[in-house]
């Protein structure tokens, strides 16, 4: 390429210079580019990198301790806490613990259709779900299965009423979950008030959240000191087929002890089955559960309760072992 002189300048004037800066990049061993589009920096020193000490390399990592996952010192608290509410009004007042169901399906209600809203935009009606799920409730306990299925019936029929008020759009959607919200929740919920119903049905009920704390329970601590094989890993990673085993046999030998010396007419052997229901049943409660918060990817559907989440997050073992139980109670010691 020729080279164009300086005005007023000489070819061989311009080479020389060019010469001697291209010498003194040499000697620098790197090039540089100079002017209004170019940033004339200097090289930057390579980092230091340190090298290990001499006896480093021969401690061998530490293990890591496993942890339990969540906050056990919350958890322990917020369930002493739930547990004096629940035997206080269990036993001292047993429509005081209707109540206390309600505001439990209530609260689950909420979290459940703000989590749909959140995260799927799926406008569920939260009123009628509210009004019909205490319905349903208080119908199981006054009239027993007959008028908890009316009471779904006519909140069915209230959620696809008050979705109309809205757009058109996606209506199928929200009211095909408005129907499963009243069922998963009030509806499976309403049969831990019809026990209640029953003459003893404080004490049913007690077995009935004993066998399913016991069941999870034993999971968790079984699972967590010797769980190595998933049960479910695409669904919920942290359960193992030990920690599965570990729920059965803690149900059932609490199942035998409660049939035995706190439900009138029970025999040790039927304990032994409804601990395997309850194992069974609170297991696949929790899968369910974990389904829905992995569809909606979410961890918690709450944040209620320190150490555990939600009422919702509480409430997932319980709500399908609540029929089943039930069931049972009525096939081995009567309605009552």
């Amino acid at each position: 390429m020729p080279i164009v002189p300086d005005a007023g300048g000489h070819q061989d004037d311009d080479r020389k210079p060019l010469d001697d800066d291209r010498d003194h990049r040499d000697d620098r061993g790197a090039s540089r580019l100079s002017g209004p589009l170019f940033r004339d920096e200097q090289p930057q020193e390579p980092m230091p990198t340190s090298l290990p000490g001499p006896d480093s390399s021969q401690q061998p990592p530490k293990p890591q301790k496993k942890s339990a996952g969540r906050n056990l010192r919350a958890a322990i608290g917020v369930g002493v806490g739930l547990g004096a509410v629940i035997l206080f009004s269990l036993f001292v007042y047993k429509p005081l613990f209707v109540g206390v169901i309600v505001i439990a399906v209530v609260v689950g209600l909420w979290e459940l259709t703000s989590r749909l809203s959140e995260r799927k935009d799926i406008r569920v009606p939260l009123v009628p779900l509210a009004l019909g799920g205490t319905a349903m409730v208080v119908a199981g306990y006054v009239r027993g299965a007959e008028g908890a299925w009316v009471a779904m019936a006519l909140t069915a029929l209230a959620v696809l009423v008050w979705r109309m008020t809205e757009t058109p759009e996606n209506y199928l959607r929200d009211v095909t979950a408005g129907v499963f919200a009243a069922f998963y929740v009030p509806f499976l919920a309403t049969f831990v008030a019809m026990m209640l119903a029953a003459d003893d049905g404080p004490e049913r009920v007690l077995t009935f959240l004993l066998l399913t704390v016991v069941s999870d329970t034993g999971a968790y601590a079984v699972g967590w000191r010797f769980g190595k094989n998933k049960l479910a890993p695409r669904i919920s990673p942290g359960k193992t087929r030990e920690g599965l085993l570990g729920a059965v046999l803690f149900a059932m030998v609490a199942g035998a002890l409660c049939m035995e010396l706190i439900i009138t007419d029970g025999a040790w052997w039927q304990g032994l089955l409804l601990g395997i229901a309850v194992a069974a049943s609170a297991t696949l409660g929790d899968l369910g559960e974990s389904m829905i918060k992995r569809d909606l990817g979410i961890k918690d559907m709450g944040t209620l309760l320190p150490g555990h989440g939600g009422i919702m997050d509480r409430l997932d073992s319980l709500l399908p072992t609540a029929p089943i139980v039930w069931l049972l109670y009525v096939i081995f010691v009567g309605s009552g």
